[in-house]
């Protein structure tokens, strides 16, 4: 398997291409934030053809590229529904303005083809397998999409914004709530095999059983409320 990763754009934001090997078919996800460049290297190096975009939400460090990729390969996006609006309407998923200066750089709209995800689907694209599990706290319409272990390779769990590597993603913009995020760390992250590789939307490769840990907020929904949580991290 082949996974090809960077961060783009102002915030950061890890963007993903992924597929079965180098000269086949991949999915992107997250092409958030100036990634359209790099995607286009990244897919040149791999001899790569996208089939589709996916992405764990709707933020505009998350989708800010979706619409010149997908129309560059004519490929749909898939988004989970509770977060659809927002890439029409990002400064109202922010809850403020983001700025008319960056506001210029980018092509806000819907791709031509969208389609909904939902808890719990299994989608089959470019030869791949990926579980989507529902994961609202840092949006309403938060996903995150896991890979099964096949051979000799761990399974891997895109996270988006729901787990870092020692933190978790804010919680104090529109559709943020930190009680669901505790309780979608506790649905979807607490029953993954250690071995598992995570890959998040910003900062660098875990592994559930080093986030299991050293997470303080992991730890706390292992263990049941704790004290001195430290405040969230990363991603808009």
């Amino acid at each position: 398997m082949l996974i090809a990763g960077f961060p783009a754009g102002a915030w950061g934001t890890n963007c993903y291409l992924v597929a079965p090997a180098a000269g086949e078919e991949c999915v992107i996800i997250d092409p958030g934030h100036q990634a359209a460049q790099g995607v286009e290297e990244t897919l040149r190096k791999h001899r790569l053809k996208p089939v589709a975009v996916v992405l764990t939400h709707g933020h505009i460090d998350h989708v800010a590229s979706v619409v010149p990729v997908c129309g560059a390969h004519d490929v749909p996006a898939w988004i989970h529904p509770a977060d659809r609006y927002m890439m029409s309407d990002p400064e109202k998923a922010l809850g403020r303005s983001i700025g008319m200066p960056l506001m210029g750089e980018l092509t806000v709209g819907e791709p031509d083809d969208v389609k909904e995800l939902a808890d719990g689907a299994a989608l089959s694209l470019a030869g791949l397998e990926f579980s989507v599990a529902h994961a609202p706290g840092h949006t309403k319409g938060s996903v995150t999409f896991r890979m099964p272990e096949a051979a000799d390779v761990p399974s891997v769990f895109f996270s988006g914004d729901l787990l870092f590597a020692g933190s978790i993603g804010r919680t104090d913009l529109p559709g943020g709530d930190m009680d669901e995020m505790l309780a979608s760390l506790g649905r979807v992250c607490l029953p993954l095999d250690d071995s598992t590789v995570v890959l998040s939307g910003h900062g660098p490769q875990t592994t559930i059983g080093r986030e299991r840990a050293t997470n303080p907020y992991l730890r706390e929904v292992a263990s049941g409320p704790g004290s001195g949580r430290p405040a969230p991290r990363r991603g808009m």
